[in-house]
C-alpha cells in the first residue's frame, strides 16, 4: 500500500472514529435523562415513571433500531480505536531522543486507548448485571404494588391486603386478595375464600409479562417490567452488601468516562473537519462541560440512591 493510500485509510477511519463517538454522545445524553427519573421522582410515581419509560424503550421500533446502531457504535468504536493506538504505536516503535509530550498534547488525550478499554470493561460489566437481567435472563419480576383496606369498621374482622399489577394499559389489575386477620387468599371477583393458594393470583403469567385471564386462558395486557427496584436494591447497602463497592466502581467509571470525553469531544469534530479559530474554542469548551456534567450527574444518581 502507497503512503498515500495508507494516509486516506487513516482518515477515513478517524472519520468513523469520530461519527461513532459522537453518537455515542447522544446516547449519554439519552440514557442520563431516562435515569435521572430514579432520583427526580420518588414513591409510586418515580417507580412507574421509570418501568414506563423502560418499556416504551424495549419496545418502540425507531428505539429498537437505534439499540442496534448503539450496539454497533461501542463495538465499532471500541476496536477501531484500539486498532488506530496499535498502527500509531507500530508506524513509531521508537521513542524520539527528546520528547515532552505535555508540550504538545493533553494527559488524556495520551491515554484515549487506555480510558476507551476501561470504559468498554466497564459497559460489559453494566450490562451483564442490567441489560442481561431484563433481555436475556428474564427474571425481573413485575411492577406489583400493594394496598391495605379494610372494608367493616372492626380491622379485627377482615383486613385486605391487595396487590395489583400495573398494566401497560395505565390501570392496577387486583390479582390477589389476601385477608391479613385469618392468612387465607380470596378470589377477587367473589370475594369467596380460596381452598388453594395457588389460585389467589386470577392472572396466569405468561413470556415473563403477558397477563392472561385463568379461565378462558386469554390474553388481557401486559405488565411492567420492575427494573426501577431492581436498579435501586443494587446500589442499596440494605438489599446488597455489595452496593458500597458496586458504587466505588460505578463512580471510578464515570471519573474514567469523563476523562476519555475531556478530549474525545472536540477530537471528534475536528476529525470531520469541523476546526476553526472562531467556533473550535466554542467545542472544546462545549465538550469538556459535557466530560465533567454528563458523567457527573451519572455518578451522582448512583450516590444519592446509595445513601438514600
Amino acid at each position: 500500500m502507497s503512503k498515500q493510500s495508507a494516509f486516506s485509510s487513516s482518515i477515513i477511519k478517524k472519520v468513523w472514529m469520530a461519527l461513532t463517538g459522537l453518537f455515542l454522545c447522544t446516547f449519554l445524553i439519552g440514557h442520563l435523562a431516562g435515569n435521572m427519573q430514579l432520583v427526580l421522582k420518588t414513591g409510586e410515581e418515580g417507580r412507574r415513571a421509570f418501568n414506563e419509560y423502560a418499556y416504551f424503550m424495549a419496545h418502540n421500533p425507531f428505539i429498537k433500531i437505534l439499540s442496534y446502531v448503539t450496539y454497533f457504535s461501542i463495538i465499532f468504536h471500541a476496536i477501531q480505536g484500539l486498532y488506530l493506538a496499535y498502527q500509531n504505536k507500530k508506524a513509531r516503535p521508537q521513542g524520539y531522543a527528546y520528547s515532552n509530550p505535555s508540550a504538545n498534547s493533553s494527559l488524556p488525550s495520551r491515554y484515549m486507548a487506555i480510558l476507551g478499554t476501561l470504559i468498554l470493561v466497564f459497559i460489559v460489566t453494566h450490562m451483564a448485571n442490567f441489560w442481561w437481567r431484563a433481555k436475556i435472563k428474564e427474571d425481573i419480576p413485575l411492577h406489583y404494588k400493594t394496598k391495605t383496606e379494610i372494608p367493616t369498621k372492626d380491622p379485627k374482622q377482615y383486613k385486605f391486603k391487595l396487590t395489583y399489577i400495573l398494566t401497560t394499559k395505565g390501570d392496577y389489575l387486583i390479582c390477589i386478595c389476601k385477608e391479613e386477620n385469618s392468612g387465607l387468599y380470596y378470589d377477587v371477583r367473589t370475594l369467596q375464600p380460596l381452598i388453594n393458594q395457588a389460585d389467589s393470583c386470577m392472572y396466569r403469567i405468561k413470556n415473563h409479562q403477558e397477563l392472561y385471564d385463568k379461565n378462558t386462558d386469554l390474553k388481557i395486557t401486559e405488565g411492567y417490567k420492575d427494573l426501577h427496584t431492581v436498579v435501586m436494591d443494587f446500589f442499596n447497602p440494605k438489599k446488597n452488601d455489595l452496593a458500597l463497592a458496586y458504587l466505588f466502581l460505578y463512580v471510578i467509571s464515570m471519573a474514567v468516562l469523563a476523562f476519555h470525553l475531556w478530549h474525545g469531544f472536540a477530537s471528534g469534530f475536528q476529525s470531520l473537519g469541523l476546526n476553526h479559530k472562531r467556533y473550535t474554542p466554542i467545542i472544546q469548551g462545549a465538550g469538556k462541560l459535557f466530560a465533567l456534567v454528563v458523567p457527573g450527574l451519572f455518578a451522582l444518581i448512583t450516590i444519592l440512591i446509595y445513601l438514600k
